[in-house]
């Protein structure tokens, strides 16, 4: 069949084949996959993997498209998951009165110096112009921030004050891995909070963690809040959220019996009620937060390592595997945990001091003075599985895997100082520096790891909160018309349901089940032979595991019950 169309007059009047393989375009206002670019992929026939991982269903489900090591473009279904996403954030941050803006991505090497988080060797990604300007491409933007603060305001009239924004990340990740979860370029969500005292600035940490609780809730995705190390970051105070996951690289020790959860860096243990003195030891060496004092950590040997007549100095960082760095903190305060290990050696040649800190069953030479010790005897040794709970009296730890996809920080004044944010504060002649939090959300991380825990060997799925569609309309037979699906599809979208229509003419019902499976359509709705012979309506929910036929009036109470649960 040849079709004429309608061409202006300058143009050439050439015949085009009519074929059903030409997408044609609906401008009535429903979402079809004719008109949705997605690319899906079949997987490979030949494949001998029972389960593919997360990472490589997004990509073959449209989701990502790698262009290189750690850095993927998003797609029409990939984007949608993010934007959903980020307004499910934006809901959240504007409960707490929180206003958005976008900073720039490139900063400055001479404001990260000021704060003392400029390094050489670290994972900042340096762009070099033609004036050698010292711009960094920004992992975080807490040095920036408090500089546009500190210009805009003046008094504690203008506080609380709280900024958010959504924003493309960059770390120079030496070895990228697990797809979107440990990338060169990330998106992060950043909340920034201001205040004119300490007491306030808790408050704000208080609100701010009910916020994060309401969001993880709405994802109706179990999740774990553990006490946490603010490491490089600055401050005293922060928590951390977790997925639980055998591919999560992070350590989650929680008690068997009581409410108690920290990461591996602020995990503690009850010290046994009985200790012999260790006759093999190693060493840590440490610097203190002011760079001045040299502090060596004994311990005893531990049982991993090969024995040895003599103490041995392990690396820095080692000291992970090896350290209670919590019980450590306690007994010495101004160490610098997050101190990175290539930074540590040169800083330590300009040390004016040293301080030596044993283990409860490490001895100190008779020379040792008093001052070099600590006071009670600690246990400063890694945890272990089994080992007594520090908050109640019968419990015991246990070690889970985790993916880390939120923090929250209690900053202080460990920016404001060094860049001099202040504020007039009542009843005070001088103005003090403001109390500031830093609150993240890895938004492309919580995106991965939501792919990771809830895929199956059929797909991907999504919870309601950020599921690109939450619902796929499609006929089997030919023999139904356009007219009753687009009812269907009616039907549930003046409901407020986000549907999509399959309406593909050139691909099978076995292409379609399979790619709606591997898409991750949380409820498929399919007009087949059971509409043709007795009007009913086949809904199917592969998360949920619920195959359900139900007459056109009743689609729109079946498909919200299933979706509530989602």
């Amino acid at each position: 069949m040849w079709t004429q169309f309608r061409v202006w007059p300058h143009q050439a009047k050439l015949p085009l084949r009519a074929s059903r393989n030409i997408r044609c375009l609906h401008i009535d206002g429903r979402n079809r996959v004719s008109q949705f670019w997605t690319p899906t992929v079949a997987k490979d026939a030949g494949s001998k993997m029972e389960k593919e991982d997360s990472h490589a269903l997004l990509i073959r489900a449209g989701y990502l498209f790698q262009s290189h090591s750690g850095i993927f473009h998003l797609l029409p279904l990939g984007l949608r998951v993010q934007e959903k996403l980020e307004r499910l954030i934006d809901k959240h941050m504007r409960s707490i009165g929180a206003s958005k803006l976008s900073l720039s991505s490139i900063t400055s090497e001479a404001l990260w110096k000021k704060t003392d988080r400029y390094s050489t060797n670290s994972e900042l990604l340096r762009v070099k112009d033609r004036r050698d300007s010292g711009f960094l491409l920004s992992p975080t933007h807490e040095e920036e921030i408090t500089e546009v603060v500190k210009n805009g305001v003046l008094s504690y009239k203008s506080l609380p004050l709280r900024l958010y924004q959504i924003s493309r990340k960059y770390r120079d990740e030496k070895r990228p891995r697990q797809g979107l979860l440990r990338a060169k370029e990330f998106l992060m969500k950043d909340l920034y909070t201001f205040d004119y005292s300490h007491e306030k600035a808790l408050e704000t940490y208080q609100q701010v963690r009910s916020a994060y609780s309401a969001l993880f809730n709405e994802l109706k995705i179990p999740y774990v809040v553990a006490d946490a190390d603010s490491g490089a970051m600055g401050g005293n105070l922060s928590h951390e959220y977790h997925f639980l996951s055998p591919q999560g690289e992070d350590n989650v020790w929680s008690c068997n019996s009581c409410d108690y959860v920290a990461n591996e860096e602020l995990a503690a243990k009850k010290p046994a009620d009985s200790v012999s003195t260790a006759t093999e030891t190693v060493q840590f060496v440490g610097i203190n937060l002011d760079r001045t004092t040299r502090i060596t950590i004994h311990i005893p040997r531990p049982r991993s390592l090969p024995s040895s007549s003599c103490s041995e100095e392990l690396p820095w960082n080692k000291a992970h595997s090896y350290l209670n760095l919590h019980a450590l903190k306690s007994v010495c305060p101004d160490l610098d945990t997050g101190i990175e290990a290539s930074s540590l050696s040169h800083l330590l040649t300009k040390t004016t001091q040293t301080h030596h800190v044993y283990d409860l069953r490490v001895s100190p030479p008779p020379s040792a003075s008093p001052s070099s010790y600590q006071s009670p005897p600690t246990d400063l040794t890694a945890l272990h599985p089994g080992d007594a709970c520090p908050r109640c009296s019968i419990g015991t730890l246990s070690v889970s895997r985790a993916i880390e996809v939120g923090h929250t920080f209690h900053l202080g004044t460990r920016y404001s100082v060094p860049l001099e944010a202040t504020v007039a504060v009542p009843n005070t002649p001088t103005h003090e520096p403001m109390h500031m939090g830093c609150h993240g959300i890895g938004v492309s991380r919580l995106i991965g790891s939501i792919a990771l825990l809830l895929s199956s060997p059929s797909g991907l799925h999504w919870p309601r909160a950020i599921t690109p569609f939450e619902v796929l309309v499609f006929p089997t037979s030919k023999g139904i018309s356009d007219s009753v699906v687009e009812q269907c599809y009616d039907e549930l979208a003046e409901a407020g349901v986000d549907v999509m229509m399959d309406d593909r003419g050139n691909m099978s019902t076995g292409w379609k089940l399979k790619d709606a499976d591997l898409i991750g359509y949380p409820v498929v709705v399919v007009l087949g032979k059971r509409w043709v012979g007795e009007r009913l309506v086949e809904v199917k929910c592969g998360r949920l595991g619920v195959v359900e036929y139900v007459p056109m009036g009743k689609i729109r109470e079946t498909v919200q019950g299933l979706l509530e649960r989602l």
